[in-house]
């Protein structure tokens, strides 16, 4: 399966921002990879139970295993029913016989709970008449470690399983330093089992009627075998009740509410998705970055723009965590901020593919606009390394500023194609910051900046083609020459609003808006809440399936991921700007 594909597998997802558990298998509750981001080795190092793991071809890095009086009960026999538990945390129930089993497979998260490792728990019930023998366990198969840009790439040292003593198991490669380490236990009283590249850990249990067992399995995550070790010492001593409660106070805490009740759903998946998977906490430094998205089926995978981190992500997780967000922008400032909008980065800032747009570097400013809107925390322009990245902002975007006219022209379009014409989005997006730039710098710096009005004035004078009636807006124009009326999906005009060029009950843009041709991208429907059919757009999201109910790049009538699934910066424009749209316009399916 190429990395652009859409898998058949309809995975359960969670986990937290150290660790990603993209892929439990929805028949047997099989764990088939885990993913960690590692900023030494500029990329996601991924564990799993074979090379073919995205298509759970092979065998499972870790499997529930029941046994009930020596007999084997097999979960995919018997149908699991899954819920999510605030939108976030995978649970099954399924029945055998007289025994009812449930399960819930979670990353913790929250505060005192925060740890890099997983947790896996299960409960039996026995609803029958006797009391049976039970063993309740987790087996699994090192077979392959990758590392993942945004194509994968083998790590070919030998895959080493031991066991640590005291329960546990210890998943490693042979190489030193090495990348990352696993460390799997379980709850106190269990047995041990490691054969080549395979484990199991079992509990015995013995359950009377009317009674139920609980056990729990513990994954925890270390840059070396001692610091995985470590943190699966620390996630036994906390126990798994803790650990759960926690975890679910804390998601309690982001989840939001538009006012419709059948949009909540919609909103908190996409904003979880968001919110763990293009936010991440790298394993050796323990700092948070922004990436496009950790599951190991995303086409952009850890590469990330500015405009993305700051426009997209950070809105979603804004919304849930503003201190979070607050702590991302200065983040992104210092690792991106070096050079505003010089094309797509690796989550590290190291240039990946050089492309300067204007709306990356507008993005800034944009970004610390916004939060200081809906915080009230105008102190965070004071932090250095903000102050310093606006100066920056400010200054690649007076670079582009065109000798003639008070308009900007950037090397290549959000799409990355070569920009011959102005562009329109790029514009909005400059007005837009030079307006947040006017309140932040100080008087010397705000008397150099171009006025924002004069650039939306030219832009109502260069980009509106035809007269009356007829007037649109072009994507994009030359002064005096030719008019581009073709909406640019990836850079569309149904954006104006958003970056506050244009009142939404415009004519010329309700005009534009309808004419828009539609398009596969994702992205371009998502503009359209800001249009006047945003109502028919909300009614399509609540039905679309997109990609596992996640945001994929591209997606056909009906809302199937067609491509580019697995898009977690995505899933937080789609969960802002739905949010937004309810919120701030009233719109209603």
């Amino acid at each position: 399966m190429t990395q652009s594909a859409i898998g058949t597998v309809p995975w359960q997802v969670t986990g937290n921002h150290w660790m990603a558990l993209p892929c439990v298998h929805p028949a047997d509750g099989a764990l088939h990879a885990i993913g960690l981001l590692h900023r030494g080795a500029r990329s996601s190092v991924e564990f799993a139970g074979s090379s073919r793991f995205l298509d759970a071809d092979g065998p499972a890095l870790a499997r529930p295993t029941l046994r009930v009086d020596g007999e084997p009960v097999e979960f995919s026999s018997h149908a699991m029913a899954w819920e999510r538990s605030h939108h976030w945390i995978p649970t099954f129930t399924a029945t055998a016989g007289s025994l009812v089993i449930r399960g819930s497979i979670f990353a913790p998260y929250g505060r005192d709970v925060d740890v890099a490792g997983a947790v896996y728990a299960v409960a039996v019930e026995n609803r029958g008449g006797a009391a049976v023998e039970a063993s309740i366990g987790i087996e699994g198969t090192l077979g392959h470690r990758q590392l993942r840009v945004r194509t994968p790439r083998p790590i070919t040292s030998a895959h080493i399983v031991s066991s640590a003593g005291d329960g546990t198991v210890v998943l490693e490669g042979d190489d030193a330093p090495g990348f990352a380490a696993l460390a799997i236990s379980s709850d106190d009283g269990s047995t041990v089992a490691v054969k080549g590249a395979g484990y199991s850990i079992q509990r015995q249990v013995a359950i009377g009627a009317g009674q139920r067992a609980d056990a729990a399995f513990y994954i925890g995550a270390g840059p070396e075998r001692d610091g995985a070790l470590a943190t699966v010492a620390v996630l036994r001593k906390r126990g798994w009740k803790h650990l759960l409660g926690g975890t679910r106070d804390a998601l309690g805490t982001l989840e939001q509410s538009s006012g419709v009740e059948s949009l909540d759903g919609l909103i908190n998946r996409h904003l979880m998705f968001a919110y763990f998977y293009s936010a991440a906490r790298a394993l050796d430094d323990a700092q948070y970055y922004v990436v496009r998205s950790r599951a190991p089926w995303a086409t952009h995978g850890t590469t990330i723009r500015d405009w993305e981190a700051l426009a997209w992500t950070v809105p979603a997780v804004q919304l849930a965590d503003p201190p979070l967000a607050r702590e991302l922008i200065l983040r992104i400032c210092e690792v991106h901020g070096y050079a505003p909008g010089q094309g797509v980065d690796y989550f590290d800032g190291t240039l990946f593919s050089p492309g300067a747009t204007l709306e990356g570097a507008a993005a800034y400013p944009i970004a610390t606009d916004r939060y200081i809107r809906d915080t009230e925390d105008d102190a965070i322009v004071e932090e250095p390394v903000l102050a310093d990245t606006l100066y920056l902002a400010a200054d690649e975007i007076a670079e582009r500023r065109d000798e003639h006219y008070p308009l900007y022209r950037a090397d290549v379009a959000l799409s990355g194609v070569p920009s011959e014409l102005f562009s329109l989005h790029a514009n909005a997006a400059v007005a837009y910051a030079l307006d947040c730039l006017s309140r932040m710098l100080d008087e010397g710096e705000v008397a150099k900046l171009q006025d924002a009005e004069a650039v939306r004035a030219a832009i109502r004078r260069h980009f509106v083609a035809g007269e009356g009636s007829k007037a649109v807006f072009a994507a994009s124009a030359e002064p005096g020459g030719r008019r581009e009326p073709a909406d640019d999906p990836g850079a569309s005009v149904l954006w104006l609003p958003l970056l506050e060029a244009v009142e939404r009950t415009d004519s010329v843009f309700r005009r534009s808006a309808r004419a828009a041709a539609p398009s596969p991208r994702l992205e371009h429907r998502l503009a359209r809440l800001m249009g006047p059919d945003a109502g028919e757009v909300l009614d399509w999201l609540r039905r679309a399936p997109l990609d596992r109910g996640f945001a994929a790049e591209f997606v056909d009538d009906l809302g199937e991921a067609t491509g580019g699934g697995g898009d977690a910066a995505l899933s937080g424009l789609l969960a802002y700007t739905v949010w937004f749209a309810a919120h701030a316009y009233g719109v209603r399916p």
